[in-house]
């Protein structure tokens, strides 16, 4: 929401926000969309701010708290003599893919050319898993992110078994490297650029060659080993819509793989996708136990799809496999996932078929941060399209009945975007049709839903605020401040005060310090910073649960 222009003020802030805790933030911080029908973890002073897949750290997760299987991302790892100086190819991942799309939105050039040596590094990384003789890189599905597969199943290992040439990795792989010709481009390097434009053409052609099974219409995992004749797994999983999510190219009669998303025996689900196809003998096999990827329904995958259908539908010419409201009963199917006793909530996995979340553990699930449906409904259904160059295209991929929607303060370039559609100009009081605001001033419009490309201007520097966090302390590290109370709850513990995450949402009991059930009549909790600090604002967050935790009735602050 950021930037140094003003927006527009045509949507009801306070009405929408209702009864969100901290409603100041949110009014701050992001965008507003009407339509129709926390994961930032402070880790200190050196790093900043950081976005965690859970809450809480898990054991198999990196220093605090990152996995980069949510950023989106496991290479070979030896659980005997573990290499913990690399997290960053833990899990495969599109990183520079992840920059280069930040860059579209932010327009920020110094910051993503400042990354190129980086990302470089991290492509050259996944060196040991390419194979010369196919051009294609192999990965482990646990290392994907996806345990318990198909093709894990068909090994002698169904949790770390299965290494194959897979459309995960190597369309992860191609993503990256048009990414890194991209940024090359913008910083004037010519050679690093046709270098990366070579390695994705190589990539491109040796997925067409040894990843497209003709006979099923679609992009399959190769096993690596005991397979001399380089054979195809035989049931089509979720991730081979993967190499449209970055835009790879394909022949046209490729896109009928699009049609088993409907396909009663394909994908398609009450909760869906699939992460397998129904017909698979492997299909829902073991599901009932976690952490099942051939058949559940997981919003990382999910995310993913839509992704590739946007993409399809936005870039690719007319084709009857997959149709704009295809992809809003799809997203709606999504959306309708996200709840749990008819509130909102997300954890790892949803069933097929049934209203539950099948891995779902408490403490531990809930807020599940591993899916992108925010840029779904933003990039995809209102159809923001960002662009490298000074303008912004729309195109929205809203049902054909929808009378209105908008969106509104969009931070795009450092600017603000807002999107109005009103089919008779009643609702918004802006005119019928389709129409764009830059910084407030109405910049495009059209009579009918569809494409409009925008001036936007120039991109101007967002600020960035210097303040630091000198009381955070997310690993307990000794040597940095710690939290002392005169009395902590069994069940709590005054470290969780000040581990850098701040809850607006309602707070999970592992990420909270009470004294509930105190003997005394006053408590109190402190901060040992350690050292001598110059503190310009202090912040505090109450916490109360409308039980036994209620806010003080009086406090006060020494220092």
């Amino acid at each position: 929401m950021s930037s140094s222009a003003g927006g527009t003020n045509m949507l009801d802030q306070d009405l929408l926000l209702q009864g969100l805790e901290g409603q100041p933030w949110f009014e701050k911080n992001i965008p507003l969309l009407e339509t129709y029908k926390e994961h930032l973890i402070y880790t200190g002073t050196d790093y900043g701010y950081m976005a965690s897949e859970f809450f809480n750290p898990v054991s198999y997760g990196a220093p605090y708290g990152g996995i980069v299987a949510a950023a989106v991302p496991k290479a070979m790892r030896d659980d005997i003599n573990k290499d913990t100086s690399d997290w960053a190819h833990e899990y495969s991942f599109w990183a520079a893919t992840a920059l280069w799309r930040q860059y579209l939105v932010t327009g920020d050039k110094d910051f993503v050319i400042g990354q190129l040596a980086n990302l470089v590094k991290q492509y050259r990384g996944w060196d040991n898993h390419y194979s010369s003789p196919l051009g294609l890189y192999w990965q482990v599905p646990v290392w994907d992110a996806t345990e318990y597969t198909a093709a894990s199943y068909e090994s002698s290992d169904p949790y770390h078994g299965g290494a194959g040439f897979r459309p995960t990795i190597n369309s992860y792989q191609y993503g990256d490297a048009i990414a890194i010709a991209n940024i090359a481009a913008l910083g004037g390097d010519s050679d690093l650029e046709n270098e990366y434009r070579r390695r994705a053409e190589s990539l491109q052609a040796a997925v067409q060659k040894h990843l497209w099974d003709n006979e099923s219409d679609f992009y399959k995992h190769q096993a690596r080993d005991d397979n001399p004749s380089g054979s195809l797994l035989g049931t089509r999983e979720i991730m081979g819509y993967l190499p449209w999510m970055f835009d790879m190219p394909c022949k046209e009669s490729q896109l009928a793989a699009f049609s088993q998303l409907k396909g009663s025996q394909g994908f398609f689900s009450k909760f869906g996708p699939t992460t397998a196809e129904r017909r698979s003998k492997w299909f829902m096999y073991e599901a009932e136990t976690c952490c099942r990827w051939d058949g559940p329904s997981w919003p990382f995958a999910t995310s993913q799809t839509l992704t590739a259908i946007e993409n399809v539908l936005h870039d690719c010419p007319a084709q009857k496999y997959i149709t704009a409201d295809d992809y809003y009963d799809m997203l709606h199917q999504y959306a309708r996932t996200q709840y749990k006793n008819r509130q909102p909530y997300v954890a790892e996995a949803h069933h097929p078929d049934d209203d539950k979340w099948m891995y779902d553990g408490y403490n531990h699930s809930e807020d599940y941060n591993h899916s992108t449906f925010v840029d779904n409904v933003l990039a995809g259904l209102i159809g923001l399209r960002a662009q490298s160059s000074e303008t912004i295209v729309v195109n929205p991929l809203t049902p054909s009945n929808w009378d209105y929607f908008a969106v509104e303060n969009i931070a795009y370039h450092g600017h603000l975007i807002t999107v109005l559609w009103d089919r008779t100009g009643s609702i918004y009081h802006r005119g019928q049709g389709l129409r764009v605001y830059v910084d407030g001033q109405l910049a495009g419009s059209r009579e009918t839903i569809g494409l409009t490309k925008v001036e936007v201007g120039p991109s101007v520097p967002t600020p960035v605020s210097s303040r630091i966090n000198i009381a955070a302390n997310s690993q307990r590290d000794p040597r940095l401040p710690l939290a002392f109370a005169s009395y902590t709850s069994p069940v709590d513990d005054p470290m969780r005060a000040i581990n850098g995450m701040i809850l607006r949402t309602g707070i999970p009991q592992n990420s909270r310090w009470t004294s509930y059930n105190s003997p005394n009549p006053e408590d109190h909790l402190g901060v040992d910073l350690r050292k001598d600090q110059a503190v310009d604002n202090m912040r505090l967050f109450f916490y109360d649960d409308s039980d036994g935790v209620r806010i003080p009735t009086n406090y006060d602050l020494q220092y």
